[in-house]
């Protein structure tokens, strides 16, 4: 993933004494639940299941693809995404031949005839591979897994820097439906207080080059609560993003987390920072929905006229679903009962030490589980609760008694009766809709936190950041 905040992060303890203990005042900006639960969560599988185990039974006829590319060519000062800067001669090149080794692996526990019904490549930054060695991830998912990247969303990340024509012109031709561009602000010094060194001629050069690909779906990624950032510069940004006319738009509050390049500044969260994020967030909702885009999720806005394929590539919660394949060194798969991917780090130099690891694996040790999480009917429940709650159109109710037996407020009573004190449930939408009111999606990421688990907390709140 290109340098975009907060994707992956443990909560603590206070994040979730403030946020999920009393209906005062809960801090706004607790965690970004984009996955559930959080890697921080998985622990080592001493059993070692078998993939060929653990995907028999599973529905493999609509699955979703997600590669992990684990490279970019610089930290932005916010991230602790799983991702290192540079590569050393030949590493890329290792790095795919260990993950033509693990679809090799793979593919066999997938049964007969696996299908394939949307593909990600995400990190890190994708783009920063060749435009050779793109097209040879293509290669490994069409012809070692049987993908057909031409005919399925496929959604791609990229930074300015290595948007370059040679590599878009290899993704628009091998079917990539979507790019999302980490452009976080278009003020110069915005950009250098984010520790993320960039130009606003080269990231405008980098949307036209996108534009000129004709990739279907650009996204925006954009970031409030920047240093020194006002409504005026804010509105700037939105401005600039807005003249591309993008389909979609992603607005993300800063984080500042241990490990990262501001967390070893020491940057506090505070009260005033609360409000300054929400001042901003609702300023940017307002503009992006005044110019004619749906609002998605707290995040991410859609343009209206945008084409049907955003609505597959770019939905918020995609990669939370059941029967996701994921292949590189911090990719998550997922099914019914197992959520797995491999050891996890923010620390630069573990990262290292697990991508060194991964690259040098033989094939045999591909086709095993070595780190997740087992789930069970009550996470299920969870899970399927925050991915469509946090979404703007909500669960549908009666859907959820399908799926489970029982209703939502059976099930979540004390945490929904909280939420609606709270003014962030939308009365009106009840009883066929649970669906947040505005106020509620402006405090998604207090929100989602209050939904863990007590058990999913204390493994996050026990977990050693390294």
């Amino acid at each position: 993933m290109p340098a975009i905040p907060a994707r992956a992060h443990h909560a603590t303890p206070a994040d979730h004494a403030d946020g999920a203990g009393t209906a005062a005042a809960p801090r706004p900006y607790q965690s970004y639940v984009y996955a559930y639960p959080h890697k921080t969560a998985y622990r080592r599988l001493p059993e070692r299941p078998a993939l060929a185990d653990l995907w028999a039974g599973e529905p493999t006829d609509a699955l979703s693809l997600y590669f992990h590319i684990p490279f970019c060519e610089v930290r932005c000062g916010f991230c602790n995404l799983f991702t290192r800067i540079g590569a050393p001669d030949g590493l890329t090149t290792a790095y795919l031949d260990a993950l033509e080794r693990q679809a090799d692996a793979v593919r066999p526990a997938l049964g007969e005839r696996p299908r394939f019904a949307a593909a990600a490549f995400g990190g890190g930054t994708p783009t920063f591979l060749t435009a050779a060695e793109l097209s040879r991830l293509c290669d490994i998912a069409e012809r070692r897994l049987g993908a057909d990247l031409r005919a399925v969303p496929l959604s791609v990340e990229a930074s300015p820097a290595t948007a370059t024509a040679d590599r878009l012109a290899v993704l628009a031709e091998r079917g990539a439906t979507r790019l999302s561009l980490g452009v976080q602000s278009f003020v110069d010094a915005e950009a250098r207080a984010a520790v993320r060194p960039q130009r606003r001629a080269d990231v405008e050069a980098a949307l036209g080059r996108v534009r000129d690909a004709g990739v279907p779906v650009l996204n925006i990624d954009l970031i409030y609560g920047i240093d020194g950032q006002t409504p005026d510069s804010w509105r700037r940004s939105l401005d600039a993003a807005l003249a591309w006319r993008p389909e979609e738009l992603y607005l993300y509050p800063l984080y500042v987390r241990p490990l990262t390049g501001l967390g070893r500044r020491g940057a506090a969260a505070d009260r005033a920072w609360d409000e300054q994020r929400l001042t901003l967030y609702r300023l940017g909702r307002d503009r992006l929905l005044a110019a004619g885009y749906r609002q998605v999720s707290m995040r991410m806005f859609r343009r209206a006229d945008a084409p049907a394929v955003a609505a597959s590539g770019g939905a918020d919660h995609a990669c939370q679903t059941d029967g996701m394949v994921g292949l590189g060194c911090g990719a998550r798969s997922y099914t019914s009962a197992l959520h797995y991917s491999f050891d996890y780090a923010v620390d630069m130099g573990e990262i290292r030490r697990i991508v060194d690891d991964y690259v040098s694996r033989p094939a045999a040790d591909f086709a095993r589980a070595e780190y997740g999480r087992w789930m069970d009917a009550g996470e299920a429940r969870r899970r399927h609760l925050l991915q469509t709650l946090l979404q703007a159109e909500g669960l549908a109710v009666a859907e959820y008694r399908a799926r489970f037996g029982t209703g939502p407020e059976e099930d979540f009573p004390a945490e929904l009766a909280r939420f609606a004190v709270l003014g962030w449930l939308d009365g009106e939408a009840a009883p066929e809709r649970l669906r947040l009111s505005a106020e509620g999606l402006a405090h998604s990421d207090a929100l989602g936190p209050a939904l863990f688990s007590p058990r999913v907390r204390a493994d996050m709140a026990a977990y050693e950041l390294r």
